[in-house]
């Protein structure tokens, strides 16, 4: 892998059949988490993403900005060519946004748009 960006998952990204669907490989990466946010469910009602997921809820997060909220996940480092593989995948109800992680690493993640 040349260019390398991160991406942390806490939702179906982390899933292998998702991963399969979306990047054509199975991903590898390290537990981490994200830092001030709260993480709830969203309902997707998009046909593809429900057959790739085979999930009718989805995680989603939101910023809480209170410092002691976790959202445990993972983190893969990713082509810049995945990533907009990922953005494809993920519904209107997400945006990406850069966050650091309780690691200190600083990753894209979709959060609550």
């Amino acid at each position: 892998m040349s260019e390398v960006v991160l991406l942390f998952s806490y939702g179906t990204l982390q899933d292998r059949a998702v991963q399969l669907a979306s990047f054509g490989r199975e991903l590898q990466g390290r537990a981490d988490a994200l830092v001030g946010y709260r993480q709830d469910l969203v309902e997707i009602t998009d046909a593809a993403v429900l057959a790739t997921s085979g999930k009718r809820y989805h995680p989603i997060v939101r910023y809480s900005g209170v410092a002691g909220d976790r959202v445990p996940g993972t983190v893969f480092e990713i082509t810049p060519q995945e990533l907009l593989a990922a953005d494809a995948y993920e519904v209107a109800d997400y945006q990406r946004v850069g966050a650091e992680l309780q690691s200190g690493l600083r990753a894209w993640v979709y959060v609550q748009a």
